[in-house]
């Protein structure tokens, strides 16, 4: 998941901060933003106006409200619970391509996977997140890399877990079938051995092989809620969402992922984030946005 968050001012609730079909004023943001940080951790402000009119104007003019006043009253009353989570689905940005920020992926191939590989093949057990997976890319990347190094990992207790706030964009995940483009950053060795070509209402797509999609699961999670993990994961992926966040739920989230790595456990993080406030003592970093978990947590309560 990628998106917005809580708004702080002192000025007129009226002023209309943008304008078009439907005027968006501040007590609109400030209630839309209230509602997003209290369901995702996310931190909007006055100057994501712009961005909050394109993409819900459309949807309130599809719904046949009068405006942005109409549509925070249903938002947040009971019987929009449906449309409140519509929102957080319009807010989120889920901008991803393969093999993004590839030095990580270079990372788990060279300096990881050898020695979880070698674990699995012996008896032992794996797991891999991807937190906030968007539509795929990038717990797909994790698995082409491992099958590049063991293509019968799936016949290993060795698992990737991919999850994502946003139901829409996990079907599409789950569904696993991308135009060309988006397969610029994937060898085309990879691609020969791991796609098909499909054709979808008469356009040439790519389908992931059944072989990838069996080393994945892919679950609806929010990163704010209470996780239902039993185990550890050995590694984590969490890229360029928790810099959404204000600076008390990132301290919060990167805790929470040093509860789930053992010692010597690996996070991967977006090119614009660093792990911050008392959570930073239980890492080293390691490379670009690359940590390794000390072992120092003593909680370790997820």
């Amino acid at each position: 998941m990628r998106a917005l968050g809580a708004v702080e001012s002192k000025q007129s609730p009226d002023e209309v901060l943008a304008s078009g079909e439907y005027p968006l004023t501040r007590r609109d943001l400030t209630e839309i933003a209230a509602m997003i940080y209290a369901d995702a951790g996310i931190y909007l402000n006055d100057s994501k106006a712009s961005l909050v009119y394109s993409r819900l104007s459309k949807h309130i003019r599809t719904l046949g409200l009068r405006g942005f006043r109409d549509y925070c009253t249903l938002v947040a009353s009971p019987e929009g619970a449906a449309e409140r989570r519509e929102m957080l689905s319009h807010l989120t940005t889920n901008f991803t391509r393969f093999f993004r920020e590839n030095h990580h992926f270079e990372h788990l191939r060279d300096d990881v996977l050898p020695g979880l590989i070698s674990r699995a093949k012996n008896g032992g057990r794996v797991r891999i997140w991807s937190a906030a997976c968007s539509d795929g890319q990038e717990p797909y990347s994790i698995a082409l890399t491992v099958l590049s190094m063991m293509p019968n990992a799936a016949d290993y207790d060795f698992r990737i877990l991919a999850t994502d706030i946003d139901p829409k964009i996990l079907a599409l995940a789950r569904a696993g079938v991308y135009d060309e483009n988006a397969l610029e950053t994937v060898s085309p060795a990879m691609r020969k051995q791991w796609f098909k070509e499909v054709d979808v209402n008469g356009r040439r797509k790519f389908q992931v092989d059944d072989r990838v999609k069996r080393l994945i699961t892919f679950n609806e999670l929010n990163l704010m809620t209470q996780w239902p993990f039993k185990g550890n994961f050995d590694v984590i992926f969490c890229r360029n969402v928790v810099i959404y966040f204000d600076e008390p739920t990132q301290v919060k989230i990167w805790a929470r992922f040093a509860s789930l790595l053992p010692e010597g456990g690996h996070l991967y993080i977006g090119h614009s984030e660093r792990v911050s406030g008392d959570p930073k003592n239980l890492f080293d970093n390691i490379g670009i946005t690359t940590y390794r978990y000390t072992g120092k947590n003593a909680g370790r309560k997820a």
